[in-house]
């Protein structure tokens, strides 16, 4: 299994009241791009404000990041900006609830839960995983409605072009 492109491993023992900022370096940002499919990320930052309640570890804060991703519709360049609230709790394995048949719900206001194992949380990977549920796949840009026009056009009448196409038979006038 590959490392984590932005790995920020934190052992449990210093995650008590401590508030910890994260910034991805131009590396980091590069090969993050390429595991979400981005055309680049220009910047990647989180601060976390960390508190330990027995085994579980609690991440409260925020996370922002510049990125430009392809337009789902013109595949031109779409420059985003996003802001959003982290709230993350980290939990053992072994306390995790089992998977089972029934359909959970989770209430909004409720972090993510993620497990972890041994005595440390990789606070980068989760950044990493939230920006990836921030990114929009079916993003449009500005030049989407011109597209969609210019193929509706193309395609309001699939019977048209086969018209154009037809022969006529030999010997039928005009």
């Amino acid at each position: 299994m590959t490392a984590p492109e932005f790995s920020r491993v934190v052992n449990l023992s210093h995650c008590d009241g401590r508030e910890i900022e994260l910034i991805a370096s131009a590396e980091e940002c590069a090969r993050l791009a390429e595991r979400f499919e981005l055309v680049r990320i220009e910047a990647l930052h989180a601060a976390l404000l960390l508190t330990r309640r027995g085994d579980e570890i609690e991440a409260n804060g925020n996370f922002e990041a510049r990125f430009v991703q392809t337009c789902a519709v013109s595949a031109e360049d779409l420059p985003v900006a996003v802001s959003e609230p982290l709230s993350l709790r980290f939990v053992p394995a072994s306390a995790a609830i089992p998977a089972s048949e029934e359909e959970v719900e989770i209430a909004s206001d409720e972090p993510d839960e993620i497990e972890y194992t041994g005595t440390s949380i990789d606070l980068g990977e989760a950044v990493a995983q939230s920006l990836a549920l921030a990114i929009d796949p079916f993003a449009v840009g500005p030049e989407a409605q011109a597209v969609r026009e210019k193929l509706r056009g193309e395609m309001d009448s699939p019977f048209a072009a086969l018209a154009a196409l037809r022969r006529k038979p030999e010997g039928e006038a005009d």
